[in-house]
């Protein structure tokens, strides 16, 4: 991204963003920065640390209803930047329907599948939209404008937009299926914001400096996984390896995942996700601190006062070296 002129001081930056949805007319208000829905990193530990900054957690849907009734009662406080997520399957809608009758104060509901172009998952959404005329209804992944405005269309509010760019997906190796991130979200963002929808950009970011690239393209959204992998929040136990401390972090689709949810993975497919031993990082309150003085400082650079102005404020060219091999 290129630099323009500096205007704004990093503390005077806003992150805020407030959008009112096109199809639940629900509004939103927050920094629209989000946990992914995966096992590890979509936790409600996750969500009390991000919603005290205004950060959205979209909860993995492998959580029971009493495990829901008992998060909603302990924190009231961050349901208004959570969504329950599900896949498109019976026994999800089930379950998703139980949780959203049983909390009324979710709003937000994830429909996630990993290849949102199929009749199916279309219909899927119509019917979650009739259910839940007044639920925000995020839904993907997908990665061409015209799906994005065929979901849009069909009653979600936002698209997810992602497939292959994530940090243990596989599914451009074991598939050869994919999409550059930075091309998918200039198109998408470009046909949501036709139809007044929105989009989250999912997968792909590994610094700072990628969420802000994220924005800068349109995203009206950013989902993180593997940035914030690794910590206090995120689920399964500390590993110690000749004095050094990891976490396990998994694709949804990989072999750990399959096996600990479906009994293994089927003949019939592949594994898209890799297991990683990522680098045990501590609270994730530093890690949020560093992402958000990142996106301040990206503002103050582009001359952006806020954030909503940043993809206003930003061009993009083609390199051949993003940074400086010198003391790496």
């Amino acid at each position: 991204m290129r630099h323009k002129a500096a205007q704004t001081a990093r503390t005077e930056v806003d992150l805020q963003r407030t959008f009112t949805f096109r199809n639940s007319k629900q509004t939103y208000s927050g920094i629209p920065v989000i946990a992914a829905n995966m096992d590890t990193t979509g936790t409600f530990e996750m969500a009390q640390v991000l919603s005290k900054h205004t950060l959205f957690t979209a909860i993995h849907k492998h959580y029971s209803l009493e495990e829901w009734k008992t998060f909603a009662a302990n924190h009231p406080e961050c349901l208004e930047h959570v969504a329950a997520s599900s896949g498109s399957g019976k026994a999800d809608l089930d379950k998703l329907c139980s949780i959203l009758e049983a909390i009324p104060l979710i709003k937000y509901i994830c429909l996630d599948v990993a290849n949102g172009y199929s009749e199916h998952f279309v219909e899927f959404v119509r019917t979650v939209r009739e259910k839940f005329p007044n639920h925000t209804i995020m839904a993907g992944n997908v990665v061409t404008g015209e799906m994005v405005e065929e979901l849009i269309l069909t009653g979600a509010d936002i698209i997810k937009v992602g497939i292959g760019p994530g940090s243990v997906c596989t599914t451009r190796i074991k598939t050869g299926v994919g999409y550059p991130q930075l091309s998918a979200v200039i198109e998408c963002a470009d046909s949501a914001h036709g139809l007044k929808g929105h989009i989250i950009s999912d997968g792909g970011c590994s610094c700072p400096g990628d969420v802000a690239k994220a924005f800068g393209a349109g995203a009206d959204f950013v989902m993180l996984g593997g940035m914030l992998a690794g910590h206090d929040q995120c689920a399964g136990d500390i590993i110690e390896k000749n004095g050094t401390k990891f976490k396990l972090f998994y694709g949804m689709s990989s072999d750990t995942a399959m096996k600990k949810y479906v009994g293994g993975v089927a003949e019939y497919r592949a594994s898209e996700g890799r297991t990683v031993q990522v680098p045990y990082k501590g609270d994730v309150e530093n890690t949020i601190r560093d992402i958000l003085g990142g996106l301040r400082s990206t503002c103050t650079y582009v001359g952006a006062a806020k954030l909503k102005e940043l993809s206003r404020r930003t061009t993009f060219i083609r390199v051949t070296q993003q940074s400086s091999q010198m003391f790496t």
